[in-house]
């Protein structure tokens, strides 16, 4: 356990920081979700994010993940908040990266309702990125306790494996909104679907098993599916690819879990 008295001025900056902005990552979702009317997610860039405008859209349900790492965000940020947390190595390398994570999340909404299409792409790709980075952070070192595990890299599990699928998604929007059809998409959606298995495998392989990438891959890609079998555009090919994805995903983790396992005891 970290020793407060060793924390500097810069460690309890940027914990207080990450507090804060929380709230404001929260509100941008409500603007999203038409909470305080105004446009919708789904209605920016002329219907590029709704759910029926690509193959690579998942269903709406889908999206209902986001109430579970909003949570753990919010766990997260009054857990690392708390003055004993303030010094700790693991925060000191991943903190501002949090921050980022939050700051970029905002951003996207606010792009996405104001219909700048082109410049998701360049946040979603920014905020995949820095998820990345923590994702790296947190498998190089081990968590202190049973919550840091649960509200630190479960979190950031969860909300990097959503937003690998959500980056397909949006550069699938993207392009529709650059005027590609729904019936030039069945090749290029399911190329990017084998994308999505060749990440989550990496990661299942990188974090040797760590479960909460896997689970948003899995909840994401199995959504896309339930999408393309049952609303437009409907496209059987991608939903088939799209359920062949989930479940090498959900394979080479629980492989790479077991693997690890016998090699080095649990893992988190």
């Amino acid at each position: 356990m970290s020793n407060a008295s060793t924390a500097t001025t810069v460690d309890r900056i940027r914990a207080i920081v990450v507090l804060v902005a929380l709230p404001v990552t929260i509100a941008a979702a409500a603007l999203g979700s038409g909470a305080f009317g105004g446009t919708e997610v789904q209605a920016g860039g002329d219907g590029a994010f709704a759910a029926t405008a690509t193959p690579l859209a998942p269903a709406g349900p889908a999206f209902s993940i986001w109430s579970v790492i909003y949570l753990g965000l919010a766990a997260y940020a009054i857990w690392q908040v708390l003055p004993r947390h303030h010094d700790e190595p693991r925060q000191r390398s991943m903190g501002w990266l949090a921050l980022a994570s939050l700051v970029l999340n905002a951003a996207w909404i606010l792009a996405s309702t104001s219909g700048l299409v082109p410049l998701t792409v360049v946040i979603i790709v920014a905020l995949l990125l820095s998820l990345i980075v923590i994702f790296v952070v947190l498998v190089r070192t081990r968590p202190s306790t049973i919550i840091e595990r649960v509200v630190v890299d479960g979190t950031f599990g969860l909300y990097l494996g959503w937003v690998c699928v959500a980056t397909v998604a949006n550069v699938a929007a993207w392009l529709a909104d650059m005027g590609l059809q729904p019936s030039a998409f069945e090749l290029p959606a399911s190329i990017m679907l084998v994308v999505v298995a060749a990440v989550g495998i990496a990661l299942a392989v990188y974090g040797k098993g760590r479960i909460g990438p896997m689970l948003a891959i899995v909840w994401g890609v199995a959504w896309l599916a339930v999408g393309r079998a049952t609303s437009e555009p409907e496209s059987t090919a991608v939903a088939v690819v799209a359920i062949i994805v989930a479940i090498v995903v959900a394979a080479a983790t629980i492989a790479a879990r077991l693997r690890s396992r016998r090699a080095h005891g649990a893992i988190a």
